[in-house]
């Protein structure tokens, strides 16, 4: 699964939202500034060329629907991420955050609830 650039993370945020839909369907979940409809489109071309999409044809025009879940690609990222920065370390990367004061004690103990009991 290749890495996806801003641009096209953005337009799988969109697809993700809508789910199956047209190039106007995804401009519209779009927060501002919107692409061009002509960028817009070139960047889905893109996504369904390296795998991320599949489409359908309906008259002149494709629909197009997320091959890839979203939790699938979050988990890659997360992954490589925490490789690439944090040594393979969750530790590392919780760590990180605590002491730039970007999760609070409480945040900490939440997350240590959902660890001890999963199903919940």
């Amino acid at each position: 699964m290749d890495k996806l650039t801003l641009q096209e993370e953005e337009a799988m945020l969109a697809v993700w939202q809508v789910g199956k839909g047209f190039i106007k369907d995804f401009m519209d979940a779009l927060s501002d500034p919107k692409p061009p409809y002509t960028t817009l489109a070139s960047t889905i071309k893109n996504l369904e060329r390296k795998g991320f999409l599949k489409s359908e044809k309906f008259a002149n025009a494709y629909r197009y629907s997320a091959k890839v879940k979203e939790t699938d690609y979050k988990k890659r990222f997360m992954t490589g991420f925490v490789d690439s920065y944090f040594q393979s370390s969750y530790k590392e990367l919780v760590a990180f955050f605590a002491k730039d004061k970007k999760i609070s004690a409480e945040e900490l103990k939440e997350i240590i609830n959902l660890i001890e009991n999963p199903d919940k």
